[in-house]
């Protein structure tokens, strides 16, 4: 636990240099297939420092994951056995890839899109994608939706409420997810059943 406490402190570091915005693209490609420590800590960071530019580093942030996402499927696609499976070992994933297949097997697209919400490892849902060889376009699809929705209301709390959000964010983040996830898929039901 030392070690990522020290990794949590190293990422915060750069919200206070130059390089925060270039760090944050990168924190959020490299924790999509293999980083232990999630992009929103850095979002967070940066977003209370200028509120104004919440919504820019959001872009950014999801664009990294997204990116990122793109890789860890291509690592579970081309390579699980030599450098996919050690990262799921790495993070106890392999009951998190069992239940990304049954969401996928049992509602498709909306599988997808319900796994790339949630707080499950980003890094096991993308390489389980590459593994289970989910369709590559509605993987991509989903996970743009899906990173999106999670960092856009972590910036538009922020860009809000401005930095006395943050503690409530912290605490509630998970539920605010998975609120958020429920809103999105029953409009995605709505528009399938009533339009």
């Amino acid at each position: 636990m030392k070690f990522i406490k020290k990794l949590y402190d190293w990422v915060l570091h750069w919200a206070e240099t130059p390089y925060g915005v270039p760090a944050l693209f990168i924190l959020a490609f490299a924790e999509s297939s293999f980083f232990p420590v999630p992009p929103d800590v850095l979002l967070i960071a940066l977003a209370i420092s200028i509120p104004a530019k919440s919504f820019r580093f959001a872009a950014v942030c999801a664009a990294g994951s997204v990116l990122g996402g793109i890789l860890g499927y291509g690592i579970g696609f081309y390579g699980y056995e030599t450098v996919g499976k050690p990262i799921v070992d790495f993070y106890h994933g392999q009951a998190v890839m069992d239940k990304v297949k049954i969401l996928y097997d049992q509602h498709g697209f909306l599988g997808i899109l319900i796994a790339a919400i949630t707080p499950i490892p980003y890094k096991v849902f993308t390489i389980a994608s590459g593994v289970f060889t989910f369709d590559f376009w509605s993987f991509v699809f989903a996970s743009i939706i899906g990173r999106s929705a999670r960092f856009f209301v972590v910036a538009g709390l922020i860009w809000k409420f401005g930095p006395t959000i943050k503690g409530f964010i912290d605490k509630y983040f998970n539920i605010l997810c998975l609120v958020f996830m429920v809103l999105l898929i029953g409009g995605f039901v709505l528009i399938k059943y009533v339009v």
